[in-house]
């Protein structure tokens, strides 16, 4: 089936890119893009047209590091360190999602929250308990939300939300037996080296390598915790061998934070084809420090970004794309390294992330649509015409889901 989309379209073909097409037509079949076209061809002449008019027609949004558990516990502990945060807050919230009812009714809520907000891609963390796991992954597909989601795995070190070694490889094995979903996908989630054993991470890596799955963790985030991880493993330089000791720093493994990732560790991840995700907001919440992310991108680093909530304050990824230029700018201020521009922090909010899915940059023919259409009338009236890339800066820091009138994912219109 031929769908035709009319309005200013927008997007990222690539970092530090905007193309804008004023009054523009993006033709799909079935959902794939087909392309983008100034004016409409002629052999599409009779086909129906859906016109959003004047409205902007973006790629949506990719959130790559983000712990769905914490949902309910948003703004909260801002004032701790990572490690005193977690043994406050975290743990003890993880662990009430044994109540499926609870899961059910938080989960739902978050999965709307998510494409409401234009976020059509994840990759996510769940708790330890399996039947949450899979009815978080429910509610995403029931959404529309694609991506990876992992059951966590923590058997040392993670308070009320720790497992024993037999139950977390026992029930990561019935959680992968019970993953029948189309659009949300398992993704192995050892929560980060300090709360996992050297038999748990080799028993994970062992799966990786026999089921061919993609990996998430977290990577030299604060100051405290690469502290404690050499002293778990003193035979590990860095941080990032603790993970390839075991099998689990391989292409498609997605590892946040890298706040404090130096030459050696950023060229590991790029011969290994590691991503780092980037979470600016919650690195200044939780004082960790900010991301060499100009330096990432320019050495070769695949670079995403994720809200990490609830370290991260927002789930809206627009606020998230915000904070990642604000952090830019203070470390511009402390260290010289350019900021990111809105372009090249949009491009890491969406097209990057669309990309480690084995999506296009943009809105690239041959891909599945996943876009936003922004309806900025409503906001201050400016005093002259604006450009469409003086809009499309502005709904970036201003939009809404009041402005956000239709979310695309997997080609299908889910408002």
């Amino acid at each position: 089936m031929t769908t035709i989309l009319h309005g200013n379209i927008i997007h990222t073909p690539s970092f530090g890119a905007l193309e804008t097409i004023p009054g523009g037509y993006l033709i799909l079949e079935d959902g794939v893009i087909r392309g983008i076209w100034p004016d409409l061809p002629e052999e599409y002449a009779a086909c129906p047209v859906t016109d959003y008019g004047d409205s902007l027609i973006m790629p949506s949004f990719a959130d790559l590091h983000l712990h769905a558990p914490q949902y309910p516990m948003l703004g909260m502990g801002m004032d701790l360190p990572l490690l005193d945060w977690l043994d406050t807050y975290t743990f003890r919230t993880e662990a009430r999602f044994e109540d499926e009812a609870f899961a059910r009714r938080t989960y739902r809520r978050l999965a709307r929250d998510l494409i409401t907000s234009g976020t059509t891609r994840v990759a996510m963390f769940s708790s330890r308990h399996t039947d949450a796991t899979w009815i978080l992954m429910e509610e995403l597909e029931r959404a529309g939300v694609a991506g990876y989601v992992g059951k966590v795995n923590m058997n040392r070190s993670s308070g009320l939300s720790q497992e024993t070694t037999e139950e977390s490889i026992s029930e990561t094995l019935r959680w992968l037996e019970g993953c029948h979903f189309d659009l949300v996908k398992p993704i192995l989630t050892p929560r980060f080296t300090p709360s996992c054993t050297n038999e748990l991470m080799a028993e994970l890596g062992r799966l990786a390598e026999e089921r061919d799955l993609p990996v998430q963790s977290h990577l030299s985030e604060n100051t405290g915790e690469m502290a404690l991880v050499r002293q778990l493993h003193p035979d590990c330089a860095q941080y990032w061998e603790t993970y390839r000791k075991y099998g689990l720093w391989k292409d498609r493994t997605l590892m946040a934070h890298c706040v404090y990732s130096d030459v050696r560790e950023q060229e590991a991840m790029i011969e290994s084809g590691v991503w780092a995700v980037h979470c600016a907001a919650s690195n200044v919440n939780l004082c960790s420090g900010t991301a060499p992310v100009r330096e990432l991108v320019n050495r070769g680093v695949q670079v995403a970004l994720g809200s990490d909530i609830a370290g991260g304050d927002q789930l809206a990824m627009h606020k998230v794309i915000v904070m990642s230029i604000r952090a830019s700018k203070i470390r511009q201020m402390e260290t010289g390294a350019s900021f990111l521009t809105v372009p090249e922090a949009y491009y890491l909010g969406s097209s990057a992330g669309h990309r480690y899915f084995g999506g296009g940059e943009g809105f690239a023919s041959g891909q599945k649509l996943h876009a936003i259409v922004v309806d900025d009338g409503s906001l201050p009236e400016p005093v002259r015409e604006l450009s469409l890339a003086e809009r499309f800066e502005r709904a970036v820091y201003l939009m809404g889901k009041e402005q956000i009138k239709a979310v695309y994912s997997e080609g299908i219109n889910r408002l």
